[in-house]
């Protein structure tokens, strides 16, 4: 294993140990390295921000898992911290080929990748108890066979689908797959403070990571109050940026107008942010 990787690996895992970190989530390889430059400790891919950056909607059947890993290889090449994958549901509903996928995850270089349970299927959205946690099972197996230490995230997907009951259900969920061996325990779109209070809680001391893709009124400060140890932000850097664009750019077409270029960084100081270094 090339020593920068190792050492990378090792940096996720020593985060995960103590305080609160956050982890952006860049959409190309530009993205990544200003977020490397802000001082950011690790960066996690985005499968919402890829899907847009080749003009297709959020939608998990639309990127090939080849495409992924491509992207993958990308977000590592061109920064030197950690990289964890948005690997989705694994690109593989079977425990045997889910294990065989997230080997070809850890090739990339990644430093961690999370595995949802969502199946794709409108009417059993996610997967059955049982086979979720087989899932994290054969998750957590591969990567132990590959001796990489890489950090397996598992994500109950009960409020993005609708579950009834999505906290309850949420709880149930990350607690199994805890027990399967899953690292990090991640039930995305988590309402409010006391929700993720409840999922700390029920999973410590396994680290929780919560996303925030609004303004919950909630700090980064607060965060770590509630017990949380790792905060992503998903799509939200990438639809801030299209919405920025969208806006200029319906100026344009709609009213001639060039309004929105005030106050744009200039083409000297934006080159700055990508400065080759050695």
């Amino acid at each position: 294993m090339d020593d920068n990787i190792a050492t990378r690996r090792q940096q996720f895992r020593a985060l995960h140990e103590e305080g609160c970190f956050v982890i952006p989530n860049p959409w190309d390889r530009g993205s990544a390295v200003v977020l490397q430059r802000l001082g950011f400790k690790a960066i996690a891919s985005s499968s919402a921000g890829l899907a847009f950056s080749r003009g297709l909607p959020d939608d998990a059947a639309v990127l090939s898992r080849d495409v992924v890993l491509d992207h993958l290889i990308d977000l590592v090449a061109a920064t030197r911290i950690p990289v964890t994958a948005d690997y989705q549901a694994g690109y593989a509903s079977d425990p045997d080929k889910l294990g065989r996928s997230v080997k070809l995850c850890i090739g990339t270089g990644a430093a961690g990748l999370s595995i949802e349970d969502a199946s794709g299927d409108p009417a059993r959205p996610l997967f059955d108890l049982d086979v979720a946690v087989d899932r994290i099972r054969a998750a957590r197996a591969a990567i132990d066979e590959t001796e990489t230490g890489v950090i397996l995230t598992a994500r109950a997907e009960c409020f993005v689908v609708g579950a009834e009951d999505p906290l309850r259900e949420s709880i149930r969920r990350l607690e199994a797959y805890a027990d399967a061996g899953a690292n990090v325990l991640f039930a995305p779109l988590l309402p409010d403070r006391a929700a993720i209070v409840a999922v700390v809680k029920a999973v410590a001391p396994k680290p929780v990571n919560v996303l925030v893709s609004k303004n919950l009124g909630l700090r980064v400060s607060d965060l770590a109050e509630l017990g949380v140890r790792r905060v992503s932000v998903g799509g939200a850097l990438a639809r801030t940026a299209w919405t920025a664009f969208m806006k200029a750019a319906r100026s344009i077409a709609e009213d001639g107008d060039f309004r929105d270029f005030d106050g744009l960084a200039s083409t000297s100081e934006v080159s700055s942010w990508f400065e080759v270094q050695g």
